[in-house]
């Protein structure tokens, strides 16, 4: 079984890890930066939380949830900046990675494609009441493992 990230992209970046052992790990990483910083801080805070994430884990597989929709130009430029942080991490380090579309990941919580963030966490608190779940960030990082890792759906990046 490889080590796997799932990453809920935004400047609340939701993840969760499942190392080789089965162990389960997840949380929410506040890019936002401070009044004083330039605005490429979050993607530096970024890099740092995935090289330390990948130091303790040695994950082999990333996945992260595919937005086509942003509610205006700034999220879609932070998804982008963050997304492309993730992507060259995983090209410099040869771990493969994914997108899954975010319909996918809340049919997986609710049984919906369309669900509010409110239903997709409270299920994953259902699901996970050991995780001590935050916020909708950690919770849809937990939903795209639990897709990725449950269904494989065609996601068998790496052979073991």
């Amino acid at each position: 079984m490889n080590a796997i990230l799932a990453i809920d992209p935004g400047t609340k970046c939701g993840f969760a890890i499942r190392d080789r052992s089965g162990t389960l790990v997840s949380g929410t990483w506040n890019l936002k930066g401070g009044r004083f910083e330039g605005g490429g801080m979050r993607f530096l805070r970024l890099k740092k939380k995935i090289e330390e994430a990948h130091t303790l884990s040695q994950f082999k597989e990333v996945y992260f949830e595919e937005v086509r929709n942003h509610k205006g130009v700034d999220a879609a430029h932070i998804y982008g900046g963050i997304v492309a942080v993730l992507t060259s991490f995983c090209e410099d380090n040869a771990i493969p990675y994914q997108g899954i579309p975010v319909g996918t990941i809340k049919k997986r919580a609710t049984g919906k494609g369309n669900a509010k963030k409110e239903l997709v966490l409270a299920a994953a608190r259902a699901k996970w009441p050991e995780q001590d779940i935050k916020d909708d960030n950690q919770a849809d990082a937990l939903w795209l493992l639990d897709v990725v890792t449950e269904n494989k759906i065609e996601t068998d990046l790496v052979k073991e």
